[in-house]
């Protein structure tokens, strides 16, 4: 294959590093691509060679002619497709030192459909091929001999499995390593769109690989669990009716407490979440346990019990009133043994060792007591020993700390335990019975996983969602994905207001509130307040104020303005500047505290600056724009607050001298970006983007000096409305037309352009004048409002490369009345401690301190290919395979044990680079939680919310004619969708 690693200089030894660090750094990335490739299609050749041949020629066949070609299925069109890689990788490899480009030919070799059938047959079939194997094993000596000599006899050991599983991780790999190489392609270099749009196809590509992985393995889970079912039976009709959709599957503990506490008992069940409901089973395990190194049978499962999901409840410890009437309803431990019904309560709920709310509520009526007995003290008149007020204040301290620490006990209870509330069968007096469940996770993601998508099932059974989104399917087929966003809530956005206002902007205000409870967290929209803004000509403007802080938005405050608001910003504060205020806040001076802001611009020319640290709603500056033009629209960035103006002016406000604010007083550095109204505004991280009609003027971040400008629409008459940005690439919405355009962040390339109509031509059926009137960028997902009131849905890359649109999409069958005035995201970070398991607080941090020096860390192949980057982006394509999930025998493993004398194997560098890149298959094959998922920072939590007239559900509209029935709406409302939260 050319060159190697080993023969090219050494950035330490090299004395032109200096000069040369990305171009030789470049160069090492070459090496470990072809060095990978050569490794991969070894394998490839490997299982065909070492296992496939020789099986078809055997006599007498240990394994059939028909087996053989379903387990190998697709092996020898892969090893094709790369074969052809190689060739062209060497070319490029020989002619490096004049061109240095490599990501056109990942573009060229990896685009093609080819690629995606031969690797979704592949992917698809694993588990089906694993089986077969094992089966094999199971029956025919003469196989599982004929295994066990390959693999002894290959150099590095490693097992038929551990081959077969490197296609499943190959496409991670090629990420990771063309994520290094664009890290260390300086801009302006021949090689950096390409490998830009390179990266956007092997995203792509993993991501469909990932969808058809997830449907493959949920009508196999799905499957197994219908054979455990008798024909005749209800659960079986509901299973096998092809409207079931599994949304979570995973072997919980289910465990069954005393009426003191005690822990009785505990097994494992598999669990099931479908769409509307929820299945418990036991797990049965058949056959020979000890086969080493092949993938075990899947387990027969026996149906527990199965509940619709409306009935289900979460209970946390501690939880009291609200969700069920404990008075009404008898509850009892599933498993436990009945008590006597004579004489004794049974509608008490034990939750577990110990019983912490129980304990936690003696306290508290012991501390009312000795508060009591303080002030009896305080009447003393005499001195005694004992018995003064410092004794009696340590009481209340020492019961106060105790009561800290139950509080603690009970929120670490809560963070794997699952205690489902269920429905059962009513007493002889027709009284309702329920019984409780409790389920102990893997780790604490596992139970907010759980509770997230029990709460998030139930909202989708809701008329509005049954179906919410629509796919342009040629056989138009509605279809709802699991990580679709489901519309949460729909609310008015004025309802204060006598007058009809109109929308004009709205901003998240996140608030961390330490005080909700886990399931609370895991449930809630993101916390903190949406400020809402508008008004009308003539009747001045409005803020209204919503709290999501309660399980449904509700307004907290409400105040006029003179003019109506045309815009909003939401202003952070900087990390710096946290950090100096946590180190210098002091007790005697709060209010010197700086906090996030919020800013309006109006219609009058104002531009007013909130504190977003409450509802106080304290203003904390204002100013008029030059000239008092309207202010339509506004950007902050680290150095300026940017505001673009009805005459074509930007107007920048400078931060103030002690950099917590803007200075509003002074005048502000004005430019003149054109004639027209500059209507939206970008802030990259170096540059700002400023539109004025048709053309985009770029200017230097610092300095504001003008760089260049583009003509993004060739019709002057047009305008650009909108910009957002994702990846290297920013899209674009315009005054007329049905389109969206997609341009290169540094060459200012245009990439893209979409028709926004031809996705809801079967909605809205001869409406040609489609306009976008707000664009939104969220998670991989870009949001369309359209003057129409549908909303549309396309999926975009995640990674740094283009955002080019290569899915169809979905168009939301929820929307308004008149055009979508607005899109905008809400997003707030669960506290990291929810996250820690009981045993990682306990143990955490004493772990690396234990480890001997030099042993702190996995150690990684000496390769330089994005370090960093492999716990971060790793995990873009995990083929989890459920179906062989939680399975008997040894781990899987693509190593062979080592040798009873305790001398290790050796491997090569690629088997170390699998390991480290892609996940321990051991990991994936048993569904057991990564060591990286347990100790994840944080998990965010996301809404979407859109602003337009009135709310109208054009699925139930759709009349005999098929077109959609006038809404006469007019009231301004917010619709929220929840986003599903990414674990």
């Amino acid at each position: 294959m050319g060159w190697r690693r080993r023969g090219w200089p050494s950035c330490a030894k090299s004395p032109s590093c200096t000069g040369r660090t990305s171009s030789v750094v470049r160069r090492h990335i070459l090496g470990s691509i072809v060095q990978s490739e050569g490794s991969y299609v070894e394998s490839l050749k490997r299982i065909l060679q070492d296992y496939r041949n020789p099986l078809m020629e055997m006599e007498p066949k240990a394994l059939s002619a028909r087996k053989c070609q379903a387990v190998f299925f697709r092996v020898k069109e892969i090893l094709h497709c790369h074969s052809m890689f190689q060739i062209a990788l060497s070319s490029r490899v020989a002619e490096w030192d004049s061109t240095e480009k490599i990501g056109d030919l990942f573009v060229a070799s990896f685009s093609k459909s080819m690629v995606l059938d031969v690797y979704s047959d592949y992917v698809n079939n694993f588990t089906s091929a694993m089986s077969i194997i094992k089966k094999a094993c199971l029956t025919k000596p003469a196989f599982l001999e004929f295994l066990k000599r390959r693999q002894v006899c290959s150099p590095d050991r490693v097992t038929l499995y551990g081959l077969m599983v490197k296609p499943i991780q190959r496409f991670p790999q090629f990420i990771l390593l063309l994520q290094d190489m664009l890290k260390n392609t300086p801009r302006g270099h021949p090689d950096r769109l390409s490998l830009q749009l390179a990266l956007t196809e092997l995203e792509t590509l993993a991501e469909k690989l990932n969808e058809q992985k997830r449907l493959a393995d949920q009508v196999a889970e799905i499957q197994q669990l219908t054979k455990s079912v008798s024909d005749r039976s209800s659960l079986n009709k509901l299973l096998t009716s092809g409207q079931r959709q599994l949304l979570l599957c995973e072997t919980l503990t289910e465990t069954v407490y005393g009426d003191r506490g005690q822990l009785i008992k505990s097994k494992e069940r598999r669990v099931f979440l479908l769409n509307d409901m929820l299945v418990c089973a036991n797990i049965n395990f058949k056959g020979q346990l000890e086969i080493s190194s092949l993938v075990p049978l899947g387990p027969k499962y026996v149906v527990k019990w199965n509940t619709a999901l409306p009935q289900v409840q979460v209970v946390e410890v501690g939880q009291d009133g609200g969700t069920y009437d404990k008075d009404n309803v008898l509850i009892q431990h599933a498993g436990a043994k009945k008590a006597s019904t004579s004489g004794q309560a049974q509608n008490k709920v034990y939750l577990g060792p110990p019983r912490l709310f129980q304990e936690l509520q003696d306290l508290q009526k012991d501390l009312a007591v000795v508060e009591q007995i303080t002030l009896l003290i305080s009447t003393l008149h005499g001195t005694y020993q004992n018995l003064n007020m410092t004794v009696a204040q340590d009481w209340c301290l020492a019961l106060q700390r105790l009561m800290r620490v139950k509080e603690e006990e009970i929120h670490s209870a809560n963070k794997c335990r699952l205690r489902l509330l269920l429905p059962g069968k009513p007493d002889k007096s027709g009284r309702p019975i329920s019984f409780m469940v409790v389920f102990i996770t893997p780790n604490p993601l596992s139970k907010i996983s759980w509770v997230n998508r029990l709460h998030l099932a139930k909202i989708g059974l809701r008329e509005e969602n049954q179906p919410g989104w629509l796919c342009p399917d040629e056989d138009k087929k509605s279809k709802a994905p699991f990580w679709c966003p489901i519309l949460a809530c729909c609310i008015p956005a004025f309802s204060s207001r006598a007058l009809s206002l109109q929308l004009g902007a709205l901003v998240h205000s996140p608030v961390n509130c330490p005080l909700l409870g886990f399931s609370a967290v895991s449930t809630s929209l993101p916390q903190g307040y949406l400020w809402v803004g508008g008004g009308q000509e003539g009747a001045g403007g409005q803020v209204e104020i919503f709290s999501l802080n309660r399980p449904s938005p509700r307004t907290v405050k409400s105040f006029p303005l003179a003019a109506p608001v045309l815009c909003m910003e939401y202003i952070p504060e900087l990390e710096e500047e946290a950090e100096s205020r946590d180190e210098s806040r002091t007790a005697a001076d709060p209010s010197a505290a700086v906090h996030p802001t919020i800013c309006l611009g109006l219609q009058d020319g104002s531009i007013l600056l909130y504190g977003s640290v409450d509802t106080g709603t304290q203003c904390l500056a204002t100013c008029r724009s030059p000239g008092l033009q309207p202010v339509l629209c506004l950007r902050h960035s680290p150095f300026h607050l940017l505001a673009g103006l009805q005459d074509g002016t930007l107007a920048a406000y400078p931060r103030t001298s002690g950099g917590v604010l803007w200075d509003l007083e002074s005048p502000p550095v004005c430019l003149t970006v054109g004639p027209g109204p500059v209507r939206t505004l970008l802030s990259l991280e170096d540059a700002v983007w400023a539109s004025c009609g048709p053309r985009v003027s770029v200017l230097e971040a610092t300095t504001l000096q003008p760089q260049q400008s583009f003509e993004a629409h060739q019709d002057e008459a047009v305008s650009v409305t909108h910009m957002v940005k994702a990846g290297s690439g920013v899209w674009m919405a315009f005054s007329s037309g049905t389109s969206i355009r997609l341009f290169h962040t540094e060459t200012l390339e245009h990439l893209q352009e979409i028709n926004i109509a031809t996705r809801t031509t079967f909605l809205l059926p001869g409406q040609k004048h489609l306009c976008v009137t707000s664009l939104l960028i969220c998670q991989g997902l870009l949001w369309v409002g359209t003057d129409q009131g549908v909303i549309v849905l396309l999926p975009v890359p995640r990674l740094e490369g283009i955002p080019k649109i290569t899915g169809k999409g979905m168009v939301s069958l929820n929307g308004h009345c008149g055009p979508v005035a607005f899109l905008a995201v809400a997003t707030s970070i669960l506290a990291p401690d929810i996250l820690r398991s009981d045993q990682e607080e306990a143990e955490g941090p004493r772990a690396e301190e234990d480890k001997p020096d030099g042993q702190a860390h996995e150690p990684v192949p000496d390769s330089h290919v994005g370090r960093e980057l492999t716990r971060k982006k790793g995990i873009l394509l995990q083929y989890r395979l459920r179906s062989t999930a939680h399975l008997p025998g040894p781990l899987l493993s693509m190593r062979e044990p080592a040798p009873a004398d305790g001398a290790a194997l050796e491997h090569s560098e690629e088997d170390g680079s699998i390991y480290e890149m892609a996940d321990d298959p051991d990991v994936w094959v048993r569904s057991r939680p990564c060591a990286r998922d347990a100790h994840r920072k944080e998990i965010c939590s996301v809404a979407i919310i859109s602003g337009g007239q009135g709310y109208r559900n054009f699925g139930s509209a759709l009349g005999s004619s098929g077109r959609p029935a006038p809404c006469g709406e007019t009231n301004s409302t917010l619709l929220i969708w929840q986003v599903p939260l990414m674990l």
